[in-house]
């Protein structure tokens, strides 16, 4: 079992630190959710049957190099810096690189040749990825024992994914796109996309680096596990009903989220044709996190992390279903409503992370073992999941309306554009009415349980 940090207090500095992790991973990772399909459908004009593929293969693997990731961190020796921010600052520049060489499109290549350099750069991208992202995730537990402070990491954790977004996100679509001259119609510029890559990728590396500087291990960390002790983890935790229960909903929120950035870059470009609104997207997701944030505390105290999270999923799937009914042509009507889906979804999204130390605690007092890193990849198993659905559920969505990848077919048919409103509306509402049923049925950690854990741990440790 974990020593605690005998009452040491995480600082300002410790909070900026910790949220600088979560803005070097998104920049990268906001943007290839964004883009990169659009990349390989109109610039490299890669079908979509065989996107979906290259989708689900590279995820699945990145899923289950995610628990391999997390048992070589459990099993490995601390250095004098802790057990889990030396990965980040390791991996953080091979991570930009590869992120760079997604985007790199070499003349003259075929499109299965594309294909190929697509497979090896996006692969490539997920395993550095996961080296820094699994102990990033993991080292929340490692910084702080306290309640009130780690729901304020899961907070902090949120915005500065917020923050991340802002650059590929928000600004990248400003300026990616040129105009047709011969028909006047919007298209993603290779050119503009590169510069703009090779300037985020910079900036996360200096993000990364402040991470590194500012941020601390104070609980002293348990002697390396054993394979077995390892494997007996994995296999208990696929038991424990509060860690099934939040994986599921966090892998269909990831799902939901990661979907909906990539569809609706194709319904602003193609049935709203205004692209450069889709960064009001991520501006009417965040603007919401930015109100709430300050009363998260409050409200998880007076009515439980699973109450708020519960509520906000099926007021998310509301909103959604609204759209997908009212189909409005409006595309200010339109970023009204995905704002009041946001602040159904920003419960779930600032008080994820706390919920998951929540039920690393729960393990630790079924198992009388605390293994954060383990625990978080297998965590982390779940969400990459939700990314294979959302992009092969995304690409076979396309590939169902019609959606065309011939060179040259800028302009998409009328019936085509009609198929992308409805599939970026109801396949989300779907998506976040099941989170709403795991977290409000299947999910038992409610206040009262959480506290009462903290109290049976605490004299556990003592």
């Amino acid at each position: 079992m974990s020593k605690a940090k005998s009452g040491k207090r995480l600082t300002t500095k410790n909070f900026i630190g910790y949220a600088l992790g979560d803005m070097g991973g998104v920049i990268t990772f906001g943007t290839i959710g964004s883009f990169l399909q659009m990349y390989y459908t109109d610039i490299l004009h890669i079908s979509l049957g065989k996107i979906a593929v290259l989708m689900m293969i590279a995820r699945i693997w990145d899923a289950i190099n995610d628990p391999i990731c997390g048992v070589l961190i459990d099993s490995q020796k601390p250095t004098k810096y802790g057990r889990f921010r030396p990965y980040v600052f390791w991996f953080s520049v091979p991570l930009a690189i590869a992120f760079v060489l997604s985007f790199i499109k070499i003349p003259g290549l075929s499109e299965n040749q594309y294909l190929i350099y697509a497979y090896i750069t996006y692969i490539l991208y997920g395993m550095l990825y996961t080296a820094v992202n699994i102990p990033y995730g993991s080292m929340a537990s490692a910084m702080t024992d306290d309640f009130h402070e780690r729901s304020t990491l899961s907070v902090i954790r949120s915005l500065g994914a917020g923050f991340g977004s802002a650059p590929g996100q928000i600004l990248l679509p400003l300026f990616v796109y040129s105009t047709a001259v011969d028909t006047g119609a919007k298209y993603l510029d290779a050119g503009k996309l590169q510069t703009g890559i090779i300037l985020l990728a910079g900036f996360a590396v200096i993000i990364f680096f402040a991470f590194f500087k500012l941020t601390r291990e104070y609980i002293a960390p348990e002697k390396p596990q054993e394979k077995e002790a390892v494997s007996k983890t994995v296999k208990d935790l696929l038991k424990n009903r509060p860690f099934m229960a939040l994986s599921l909903a966090s892998m269909m929120l990831i799902a939901g989220s990661m979907y909906t950035q990539s569809v609706f870059n194709y319904l602003f470009k193609n049935y709203y044709e205004q692209p450069g609104l889709f960064s009001m997207v991520t501006v009417s997701a965040y603007i919401p996190m930015l109100i709430l944030m300050p009363f998260m505390g409050k409200l998880a105290d007076r009515f439980g992390k699973k109450g708020i999270c519960s509520f906000g999923a099926i007021f998310a799937a509301a909103a959604f279903l609204i759209l997908y009914l009212i189909k409005t042509p409006n595309p200010y009507v339109f970023l009204a409503v995905i704002l009041l889906s946001g602040f159904g979804l920003s419960f779930f999204t600032l008080e994820v992370w706390a919920m998951v130390t929540d039920v690393i605690d729960h393990h630790e007092l079924l198992t009388k073992r605390r293994s954060e890193g383990t625990t978080y990849a297998s965590f982390s198993f779940f969400r990459k999941l939700g990314q294979t659905l959302a992009g092969v559920g995304a690409s076979v969505a396309m590939a169902a309306i019609g959606y065309s990848t011939a060179e040259g077919a800028i302009i998409q048919s009328e019936a085509v554009n009609k198929g992308i409103y409805n599939i970026a509306t109801l396949v989300p509402f779907v998506m976040y009415l099941v989170m709403s049923l795991l977290l409000q049925f299947a999910y038992p950690l409610t206040r009262k349980k959480v506290a009462d854990m903290k109290d049976e741990l605490d004299r556990k440790r003592k």
